[in-house]
């Protein structure tokens, strides 16, 4: 699913500008050019446009939201995760009352132009409809604010293809996991000289084994499960909803502690994935401190021995 559709939630003012705008367009010529039934038929006309185009932009609001029934696990997880979806669901009810109210209030007005008798009478009535529409309006300006927050955060949602075999690469920060999903992927990922932390899942695809593969470069991830930052918990529900392979990276030049790099492959061990262990930077390292750890812990340091038994995991 694509969050980036949802279209931009304006401010109520401006919604409801536009509405009266359309509806206003063809001003009453009065009573000296017009007879009471053409004054009648304008006063519908005038309502109905303006009920119509509120109406049309409130429900694409609404239908424009995704509902957590429709959601795959990773995606109904982060949005629990990211947003206050109880406060999400109250807004998006907010702007569906207002909705069905415009509506009612539209349904009494154009009852009450059939029934009207005079100009003036017909005056009074756009007028009250368009001051108890600004008052429904103005009730749920907060609520559209809210949305609009929402549909930011929801913007910047990584756009996961969760029917394919998912690889991904997994370790602290600045341990090399960029440079690995390049050397895997066609991707071309922001890679820097200077220590550079992912700011969010970048995502890469390759051919393997006669099917596309999606890699994807998990943010550094520090072993403090309880406090979590926004990123860090998309990296958490990648692994955990969408991963069928892990690749954990250490960096045996210890930009973390050693023992906490094992602490946070012990968290990730928890997600009972397939792990795959390998070892960045080892062209910089001597020989006898690989050979050490890979006695302890098997682990790969060849990205065409990674390549190949990533595609021996493949199902």
């Amino acid at each position: 699913m694509s969050f980036q559709d949802i279209k931009r939630i304006e401010k109520s003012q401006t919604y409801l500008d536009i509405a009266i705008r359309r509806g206003l367009k063809k001003k009453s010529q009065g009573h000296k050019r017009l007879d009471l039934k053409k004054g009648q038929h304008e006063s519908l006309m005038s309502i109905n446009m303006m009920n119509d185009n509120l109406s049309s932009k409130l429900d694409e609001i609404i239908k424009n939201f995704p509902h957590m029934d429709n959601l795959n696990e990773f995606y109904s997880e982060l949005l629990k995760v990211t947003l206050d979806y109880s406060e999400l669901k109250k807004a998006l009810g907010s702007v569906s009352w207002a909705r069905k109210k415009i509506a009612e209030v539209a349904r009494d007005c154009k009852k009450n132009i059939r029934e009207a008798r005079s100009f003036e009478r017909l005056d009074k009535i756009k007028s009250g409809f368009i001051g108890r529409v600004s008052s429904i309006m103005r009730k749920i300006s907060e609520p559209l604010q809210e949305l609009e927050k929402a549909r930011q955060a929801m913007y910047d949602y990584p756009v996961l293809k969760t029917d394919l075999f998912t690889v991904c690469i997994a370790g602290f920060p600045n341990v090399g996991k960029t440079t690995l999903l390049s050397k895997l992927t066609t991707s071309t990922p922001d890679i820097q000289a200077y220590a550079f932390t992912t700011k969010q899942l970048n995502l890469g695809y390759a051919e393997m084994k006669g099917q596309k593969i999606q890699f994807i470069d998990t943010p550094g991830t520090l072993a403090r499960p309880e406090k979590m930052n926004n990123i860090e918990k998309q990296a958490y529900l990648a692994i955990k909803y969408v991963a069928d392979l892990v690749v954990y990276i250490f960096d045996l030049t210890e930009p973390y502690p050693l023992e906490d790099q094992k602490k946070l492959l012990e968290i990730i061990r928890q997600f009972r994935k397939q792990i795959i262990i390998y070892l960045s930077k080892t062209d910089i390292l001597e020989n006898n401190k690989v050979e050490e750890f890979c006695k302890e812990m098997p682990a790969i340091t060849d990205i065409a021995e990674l390549k190949k038994e990533i595609t021996n995991r493949i199902e």
